[in-house]
C-alpha cells in the first residue's frame, strides 16, 4: 500500500514540476529533484541507515558523485521543503476524503488545525565553523499545521535560525487562516496580532492564554460545571487592539485542575472566540486537552520515523529531512485512512500502532524492492483515481491488524531515586541479582 501511494503521489515527473515551480536559487543541472527525494525518503522510514548508504545502493540511478549529493541537499530551498509537505498533504487529504476514511471531526461544522513549534535537535559539529565549540549547533526550526481529521501535517513554516521566535514566524501562518478554521494553539501563540488576525478572518481559536496578555473583564466568572480535568468557570472579557483601538468581547474559560501539569500548574486559563451556541465551556476545554495529538506525531516522527539527521548539519539540508520525514508520516496516514475506511475509525484507533506499522515498513520494503521491478509499479500511475482509492481499499481488507496490534500499558509507577556512591562507580548486575530477595 505505502509502495503503491508513493507511485502514486511521488512520481518523478510530479516531484520535478513542483521543483520546477517552487524553487527560488536553486537550479537542475544534472541531479533531479525526484532523485534527491527518493534518497531522504529512504533514510527518514529508516530503510536506509544514511543519505551516503542510500546514495551507494542506487549509484546506478544518479548521474553525480555523493559530493554533489549533498551539495543539492544543502541548498534546497526552504520554499521547496515546504511545497513539498504543503502540496501532497493536500493530494493525500482528498483521496482521505473520498476514501471515507477521514476521523470524526472535534467540532461540527469548523476545520480544526492544531499549530505548534518544533526545533530540530542538535547536529555533529562537521561543519568548519562548528569544531571549535562545544555548544550544541542548532540546523533550524518550524512551525507545522496538523490537521486532527486527517491525522496529517498539512502545511509546514521552515526557519533556518534555530534560535529563532517562533512568534516571528506567525505572520505567514496567518496567510494560511479561511473562514471557518479552528485553530488551537499553546500559549507561546497567545499574541494579540495572531488572535486579531484569526478573528477578523471569519475563523476561530482556542488558546491557553499567556499571562502577558492584556485583557478587562466584561463580565462576572460563573461556575459553569465539571469536566475531565477539573472544575470549569468561564466569563466573557475585553481585549483591545492597540493600533485601532477595536475591542473584542471573547470567552475566557478558567480550568481548576484535579492533577498539577508536569510544570506544577494547578489551573489552565484558555482564550476563545467561539460562540457558546458552537462550542460550551466543555467542549473547549477537552479540544484543548486534544492538542497533544500533534506533540504524539511530533514524537511518532522522531521515534518511527528518522525525522532529525543529526549528520545534516547545514541548515536547508536539515529542514529538508524534516519536512520529507513529514511527507513519510502523511503517506502513513493515508494508508491508516484507508484501514479505517475498512475495519472502522474506532478498530484502527485503539488497536493500531504507528510503530509497528513503520517497522514493518522498515524490514518490508528493501526486500519488496528486490523482488518486484521497479516497472511493476507503475500501474499506479495509470489508475484512474476511482480505480486507485479501490485498490487501496481492498489490499486494506487483507491486512491483519493483529501484527500491528498496540500494546497496553498500566499507570506509570514513580521511578525510585537512584543511589550513587562515588567511591563504588559500578555495580556487578549479577551480584545484584544473585543476593536479590522477593519481598
Amino acid at each position: 500500500m505505502v509502495r503503491g501511494v508513493l507511485e502514486r503521489v511521488l512520481s518523478a515527473d510530479a516531484l520535478n514540476a513542483l521543483y520546477d515551480r517552487s524553487a527560488v536559487t536553486q537550479y537542475t543541472r544534472s541531479l533531479l529533484f525526484s532523485n534527491v527525494v527518493g534518497l531522504m525518503y529512504l533514510v527518514v522510514s529508516r530503510v536506509q541507515p544514511s543519505i551516503n548508504a542510500a546514495y551507494k545502493d542506487n549509484a546506478d540511478e544518479i548521474p553525480v558523485s555523493i559530493t554533489s549529493v549533498y551539495n543539492k541537499l544543502n541548498g534546497v530551498d526552504t520554499q521547496t521543503s515546504r511545497a513539498l509537505v504543503r502540496d501532497i498533504a493536500a493530494e493525500l487529504g482528498e483521496a482521505v476524503h473520498r476514501l471515507g476514511g477521514a476521523c470524526t471531526p472535534w467540532l461540527e461544522g469548523y476545520r480544526v488545525k492544531v499549530l505548534d513549534g518544533n526545533c530540530i535537535e542538535t547536529t555533529h559539529h562537521r561543519l568548519k565553523p562548528l569544531r571549535g565549540l562545544a555548544a550544541g549547533a542548532l540546523p533550524g526550526k518550524s512551525l507545522v499545521i496538523y490537521d486532527p481529521q486527517l491525522e496529517m501535517a498539512i502545511d509546514v513554516f521552515p526557519c533556518e535560525d534555530g534560535h529563532a521566535q517562533e512568534r516571528a514566524l506567525l505572520g505567514e501562518v496567518l496567510l494560511r487562516v479561511q473562514a471557518k478554521d479552528l485553530f488551537v494553539v499553546d500559549r507561546n501563540f497567545c499574541v494579540r496580532e495572531m488572535l486579531f488576525g484569526i478573528d477578523e478572518r471569519q475563523a476561530a481559536f482556542i488558546c491557553r492564554q499567556h499571562q502577558g496578555l492584556p485583557w478587562e473583564a466584561a463580565g462576572e466568572e460563573c461556575f459553569v460545571g465539571q469536566s475531565e480535568t477539573g472544575a470549569l468557570y468561564e466569563q466573557w472579557v475585553w481585549v483591545t487592539d492597540q493600533q485601532t483601538g477595536q475591542r473584542h468581547r471573547w470567552r475566557r474559560v478558567r480550568i481548576v485542575l484535579k492533577q498539577a501539569t508536569r510544570d506544577g500548574d494547578k489551573e489552565l486559563t484558555l482564550l476563545t472566540n467561539l460562540p457558546k451556541t458552537a462550542a460550551p465551556a466543555k467542549q473547549i476545554a477537552w479540544i484543548y486537552q486534544k492538542r497533544w495529538t500533534i506533540e504524539t506525531a511530533f514524537q511518532e516522527l522522531e521515534a518511527h520515523l528518522h525525522s532529525e539527521i543529526n549528520a545534516l548539519g547545514y541548515p536547508k539540508a536539515a529542514l529538508f529531512g524534516f519536512c520529507v520525514a513529514l511527507l513519510a508520516y502523511n503517506v502513513l496516514a493515508l494508508v491508516k485512512a484507508a484501514l479505517r475506511a475498512e475495519h472502522g475509525e474506532q478498530t484502527v484507533s485503539t488497536a493500531v500502532s504507528g510503530y509497528y506499522l513503520a517497522g514493518h515498513l522498515m524490514r518490508t520494503y528493501y526486500g519488496m524492492m528486490i523482488a518486484i521491478a521497479d516497472d511493476q509499479w507503475r500501474v499506479f500511475q495509470q489508475m484512474s483515481d476511482e480505480q486507485f482509492l479501490r485498490t487501496l481499499q481492498q489490499l486494506a481488507a487483507k491486512v491483519n491488524l493483529a501484527k500491528f496490534r498496540k500494546n497496553k500499558r498500566g499507570p506509570k509507577k514513580p521511578k525510585p531515586k537512584p543511589v550513587y556512591d562515588p567511591k563504588h562507580p559500578h555495580v556487578s548486575t549479577a551480584k545484584l541479582l544473585g543476593g536479590a530477595t522477593t519481598p
